[in-house]
């Protein structure tokens, strides 16, 4: 018995639709690639600058460790960025 033409057009439009939807996974775009990477340098300089903030509240020591844990942040998300990078060369 032969198959129903419209299922086997169903099954066509189906199989192209997971191949466009596999393809975006593998290649995302290069807006979402540069918010994901400065999203990542902003958030560790972020938590690196209020971890020295209560701190320096705590111990009364201001500004040492603010700016101390400001650049261990900046070393941090640079880090994080080139880690990111690289798995995305893979």
């Amino acid at each position: 018995m032969p198959k129903d033409p419209f299922k086997t057009r169903l099954e066509i439009a189906k199989k192209k639709v997971l191949d466009k939807k596999n393809q975006r996974k593998l290649n995302p775009s290069s807006i979402g690639t540069a918010f994901k990477l400065s999203t990542e340098l902003v958030s560790a300089v972020a938590v690196g600058t209020i971890i020295g903030f209560i701190l320096d509240k705590t111990f009364d020591t201001k500004p040492w460790l603010i700016l101390i844990f400001f650049f261990v942040g900046v070393v941090a998300g640079i880090m994080n960025v080139i880690k990111s990078a690289k798995n995305m060369q893979k």
